[in-house]
């Protein structure tokens, strides 16, 4: 289906891709009331993450994706970037006909979409251990522990290559003084320099039918939710499939949390499994499913030791929410 559409639709003008889809599957009988134009765009978001196309990888959590470095190995005969052209025209046709999407991506992509600056935050969604480093470096003294210069490592299917991260860069030292300059580079490298072209073609393709100025009102979040959709989430399977430190399914604050959740709209569910677990999206098999850094992992509920004046936090790479304990249903609700 995925090379078929490419064909098809490789072509087709920027207006008439804004025009009404006709979807007919060889082989079925059926006329296109919107029904199959529904399937299609259903099929066609599996088919993007496909591991034999190899255009997009996994994030940390297993169930966002991100342009594959290495996209061109599987896409001889073919310009795999025109392949990422296509995926960004697919991506901003479905927003365009109100068609969602079981599709995620990392939350790098989405930035790169509204052309806001990445943070070197942002790579806990690609490699979480790689940022634990990161933060590792800044939070302490590095004299005399690491023996590193301003360059990454690039991996071509086990063919390692040196890349510098600024002109010079082999020659330059990381020190306690610079290191905040490396941490942003060798991030940004990671998650922009070393996928450019990838990216470049895939926003290419959503750009020339969505542009660009028509999506800066909206966050990063919120583009995932109307690409992706408000999920249905049920607040029963995900307290039936929760962990607790440091409380008890009979804590005070815990029973609080379940009320207050039983009370939320959709939308504000699907904000709170974002804050927790990276991504809107809920597994096919439920809660109990859910994927963590190292494998499945259940939502968990940590207790926070610290002023009940604090905000909840949340380890996207654990599923985990670290709350205070809070001395009301009210302060709790205020704070959530």
């Amino acid at each position: 289906v995925f090379e078929d559409s490419f064909h098809q639709l490789r072509h087709r003008t920027t207006e008439e891709m804004r025009g009404r889809l006709n979807v007919q599957f060889q082989g079925e009988d059926g006329v296109d009331a919107g029904g199959l134009t529904r399937e299609w765009y259903q099929v066609m978001a599996r088919a993007i993450f496909k591991e034999e196309l190899a255009l997009f990888t996994s994030g940390g959590n297993g169930i966002t994706f991100q342009p594959n470095p290495n996209s061109m190995i599987q896409n001889e005969g073919v310009d795999h970037l025109q392949y990422f052209k296509f995926v960004g025209r697919f991506v901003a046709k479905a927003l365009m006909d109100c068609q969602i999407l079981d599709a995620y991506f990392t939350r790098p992509l989405y930035k790169h979409l509204l052309g806001e600056p990445l943070s070197y935050e942002d790579i806990e969604a690609v490699d979480p251990d790689y940022f634990k480093n990161l933060k590792w470096m800044l939070c302490n003294d590095i004299e005399g522990v690491f023996d590193l210069t301003f360059t990454a490592e690039a991996d071509y299917f086990d063919k390692k290559s040196v890349v510098e991260l600024k002109p010079g860069g082999a020659e330059i030292a990381v020190t306690n003084e610079n290191k905040q300059e490396y941490v942003n580079l060798v991030a940004k490298h990671r998650m922009t320099s070393a996928i450019e072209p990838q990216i470049k073609a895939f926003l290419e393709g959503f750009w020339e039918l969505i542009g660009k100025d028509l999506l800066e009102i909206f966050t990063e979040k919120e583009l995932e939710l109307i690409i992706s959709g408000t999920p249905t989430i049920d607040v029963a399977d995900l307290k039936a499939n929760t962990e607790y430190n440091g409380y008890y399914p009979s804590s005070k604050v815990v029973l609080w949390f379940w009320e207050i959740l039983g009370d939320l709209g959709r939308e504000d569910l699907a904000r709170l499994v974002q804050f927790i677990t990276g991504t809107s999206k809920v597994p096919l098999e439920g809660f109990k499913a859910l994927q963590g850094v190292n494998g499945p992992q259940k939502f968990q509920i940590h207790k926070s030791f610290g002023s009940t004046s604090l905000l909840p936090t949340s380890h996207t790479c654990f599923n985990q929410l670290d709350l205070p304990e809070y001395e009301s249903k009210e302060q709790l609700k205020d704070r959530l």
